[in-house]
């Protein structure tokens, strides 16, 4: 039985908006088209994902439309919000701040069955405001009652208006808004940090005297969870009277970004995004102070002078930046905390940054076998080149495996780019074919005695072996053809105190049980 869904038309224009904000825009970037408002400070755009389908832009003015009518929904079922139920539809628009200060946004909208939200919260009316940094974004949503309305109803008011008006740095409710601040002003420059979450920082300095130093403190900003951590950044030879510079860590690198790769693979831990506000040569040279826990350090296995960090050039590569550990009589001097390990590294390039680790990277550039064909008890001599690859020194123990199996291992020791010759020597008790290998780099293949089961080079190699007088298979006494043939139909001949390599496990097994038997491979004494 078909049912018939009651449903109430929603349908909002933003008309106003407050313009008691008086101040320069600043540097953001809106993609895409935007209803500009109070004075240009304010870009309001749908929000990307699903609900953002019912944000348009109607004659540059920011529309809500939860209706048949809204020309993003193509679902010829849609009419329109349900009768007698609450709810919220999440991320519908957003607000940007675009200019240089911070401000307090609010709507205004009256309205019992429609309240406009963020992050759960009213944003309606100046008492629920948010307050947004520079360049900072809020997402709004809209929270639904429809209990006690009519099917088919306009449902609350046709407008509605966002309103903001300026608000100093010092008035900011770190508690409301997520973000903290910190000014100093010692006779140098004033400089601001805001935090709107744990992982970025929005540096701000002003006052600044040409060829002055800008010290910004991050306060431990997540970069690698609390494994490394900004801790602030130091601008030199700053010749702009004002700088802005904003930081973000991650512990993956960045959606619009790529992996760290360079020759010596070191290891990425962390990424670090700063993007500035001023040309370049504004400023002679940065410093970024990071640090590190030493229970990470320790169960990593990584030496404080391994810790590096590479820059992103333009073109997308990867360039390291000399990083050194700072002492601790310096951390004590500085007042860090003492519980970190603490390092700097200085540029002249702004980009996106990796913290790594450099770490040994061996591989077996090639290796061989002499000579490639013996008889069972001779001995074999494998020989490897290894070479690290690296950016720190290491050692490896290198393995030599036959079909897949270990058969002896060394243990070698290489500083970064440096190679040694192995040398295997071992001595195999077992005809067969064996395919040989160092490090999982192929050797060789090894021919010991006759696969079949005679020595390597022995007559009986023949497809016509003869007996022991010399005759051939065809003329032997009948008991030894009889005998021959019993054994052909048994299986195999095994050489005395030889084994099949394709039966090692079995071969362990055995060796574990009876101690007896004879190992394939045995190494030869040193010298």
């Amino acid at each position: 039985m078909p049912t018939t869904r009651r449903v109430l038309i929603l349908v909002l224009l933003a008309v106003s908006a407050a313009t008691a904000l008086a101040f320069a825009t600043g540097a953001a970037v809106i993609d895409g088209d935007a209803d500009t408002v109070a004075d240009g400070d304010l870009a309001v755009q749908p929000a990307d994902g699903p609900n953002g389908r019912y944000a348009y832009l109607n004659d540059d003015e920011i529309a809500i439309d939860v209706s048949a009518s809204n020309p993003n929904i193509e679902d010829p079922s849609f009419k329109g919000v349900n009768v007698d139920s609450t709810g919220t539809i999440d991320d519908v628009f957003t607000v940007t701040y675009t200019a240089d200060e911070y401000a307090r946004v609010w709507i205004e909208y009256a309205s019992e069955n429609v309240t406009f939200v963020a992050g759960g919260d009213s944003i309606e009316g100046e008492a629920n405001n948010v307050t947004l940094a520079p360049n900072e974004t809020v997402t709004v949503g809209l929270a639904l009652d429809t209990r006690g309305t009519a099917a088919g109803a306009q449902l609350g008011a046709d407008e509605f208006s966002i309103e903001a008006k300026i608000a100093e740095p010092e008035e900011v409710d770190a508690t409301a808004t997520g973000a903290s601040t910190q000014e100093t002003g010692d006779g140098g420059p004033t400089t601001t940090v805001v935090s709107p979450s744990a992982d970025r920082r929005e540096f701000v300095a002003s006052g600044v005297e040409s060829g002055a130093e800008v010290r910004f403190r991050a306060d431990g900003m997540p970069i690698d969870r609390d494994n490394v951590t900004l801790e602030g950044i130091d601008l030199a030879g700053v010749r702009n009277e004002r700088v802005e510079l904003n930081a973000a860590g991650s512990p993956v690198p960045f959606a619009n970004g790529s992996a760290l790769t360079a020759p010596t693979r070191p290891r990425p831990v962390g990424y670090l995004s700063l993007a500035h506000e001023f040309a370049p040569d504004a400023v002679d040279a940065m410093t970024i102070r990071f640090s590190a826990d030493p229970a990470y350090l320790n169960a990593t296995g990584t030496d404080p002078a391994d810790v590096t960090l590479y820059r992103q050039t333009d073109a997308g590569d990867w360039e390291a930046v000399s990083v050194e550990v700072v002492d601790e009589a310096v951390v004590d001097i500085l007042g860090l905390p003492e519980d970190r390990v603490h390092f700097r590294a200085t540029t002249t390039e702004f980009s996106t940054f990796a913290v790594a680790t450099r770490e040994p990277r061996f591989d077996v550039t090639a290796a061989t076998v002499a000579p490639e064909a013996i008889d069972p008890g001779e001995n074999v001599t494998v020989r490897a080149t290894v070479r690290n690859g690296g950016g720190a020194a290491g050692e490896r123990a290198v393995t030599l495996t036959a079909d897949g199996n270990s058969v002896a291992s060394e243990t070698v020791a290489l500083a970064p780019n440096e190679t040694a010759t192995l040398s295997f020597d071992e001595t195999v008790s077992a005809a067969g074919a064996y395919d040989l290998a160092v490090g999982g780099t192929p050797a060789g293949t090894l021919l010991v005695g006759d696969p079949g089961g005679d020595p390597a080079g022995g007559e009986g190699s023949n497809s016509e072996a003869t007996g022991g007088d010399g005759e051939s298979a065809e003329t032997a006494s009948g008991s030894d053809a009889a005998s021959s043939a019993a054994d052909t139909e048994a299986g195999p001949t095994e050489e005395p105190g030889g084994i099949e390599f394709v039966e090692l496990g079995g071969l362990l097994a055995a060796l574990a049980l009876a101690v007896a038997g004879l190992a394939l491979f045995r190494r030869m004494p040193r010298s």
